[in-house]
């Protein structure tokens, strides 16, 4: 019986830094300070093998070490071939690996966990390297100012291993899908359903004053709020009662790093206490699949979370998607 752990954790975000305005209520309220936006040629691609490339260098492993590679994006460089194909070339990794991408938002890094736990408690792969990159910026038109305050862009590359131990590290799992609310955080144009034309790329400008084309992203803010003060305590309730636990059986909680205002609202609503919930968002904003690693890179950093400590990491969004886990530091 194989089991699995996360050895190490590295994370990348582009040298190019935007501040929001100190001052600003918007500022206040969503906590986040600055972001780090992608340059023009700079991909999400760039953006994995960065951090990827940090992970190496810290010698906890080499590339020929890896077995599989999970490549979480919504901003992948080609329809096909798949990037992480891409990324495996890149870095050198041996062609016995196996690779493939994961087209997931904000739930990615707990969904990629999932799979790594799978791939190495099967005996299929033994180091699995998931990466999780996006460059939402890339999406988002300068004047929706209902989006570009929110969002940053940048990378995390997570090892996980097999272990000797009794029991995983990594697990249980608890996942929810509710499709109906994609259209409330979309990019409209420019995959299958809709191509991109003359026309998707025409300016319009909303009731608030934010301008984009269909070719831009889209968010309902209001009912993305909605639906994570719904779903997301409901799925963390219902996890911790199939597992026989309550809040106080965790040492730490790791949430999605969407905006402040709504993460106080989860944790006011499930009565998590404040000391023990990951804040990390006010240098790099919303990083999409990358908010969670690179949360626990800066709380093991920091030594908010030690060794041995049982972590909540909950992730939510666009999707709608969620995903709940508990992982042993």
């Amino acid at each position: 019986m194989y089991s699995s752990y996360i050895k190490s954790i590295e994370f990348f975000v582009p040298y190019n830094k935007v501040r929001n305005d100190p001052e600003s209520k918007l500022t206040k309220k969503i906590g986040i300070h600055s972001r780090h936006i992608a340059g023009e040629d700079e991909l999400a691609s760039d953006l994995a093998c960065e951090a990827a490339r940090k992970l190496f260098d810290s010698n906890v492993c080499k590339p020929e070490d890896i077995d599989f590679l999970l490549f979480c994006t919504q901003s992948p460089d080609h329809y096909l071939p798949t990037t992480a194909c891409l990324i495996q070339d890149r870095m050198g990794l041996p062609t016995s690996c196996g690779a493939l991408d994961i087209n997931l938002g904000c739930s990615g890094f707990v969904y990629g966990l999932s799979l790594a736990k799978g791939l190495i408690e099967t005996g299929t792969a033994k180091n699995v390297l998931l990466i999780t990159a996006d460059t939402y910026s890339k999406f988002i038109h300068p004047k929706d100012y209902s989006v570009t305050e929110l969002f940053g862009d940048g990378s995390a590359a997570t090892l996980i291993t097999r272990c000797e131990r009794p029991h995983s590290s990594v697990g249980p799992f608890e996942f929810g899908t509710d499709g109906s609310g994609g259209k409330n955080l979309i990019v409209p144009a420019g995959g299958m359903r809709e191509r991109q034309t003359t026309d998707s790329l025409m300016e319009q400008q909303d009731d608030k004053g934010n301008i984009r084309s269909r070719v831009n992203l889209y968010m309902n803010g209001y009912k993305i709020f909605k639906f994570a003060s719904k779903e997301v305590t409901s799925c963390v309730r219902k996890f911790l009662q199939q597992n026989n636990e309550t809040i106080t059986d965790y040492d730490y909680f790791v949430f999605h790093q969407a905006n402040e205002h709504m993460m106080k609202a989860l944790r006011e609503k499930l009565e998590i206490p404040k000391d023990k919930f990951s804040i990390q968002l006010r240098e790099y904003g919303n990083t999409v699949s990358s908010t969670i690693p690179i949360a626990l890179y800066h709380e093991s950093r920091d030594r908010k979370i030690k060794r041995g400590d049982k972590l909540m990491l909950v992730g939510f969004g666009v999707g709608y998607s969620w995903s709940v886990c508990s992982v042993i530091w």
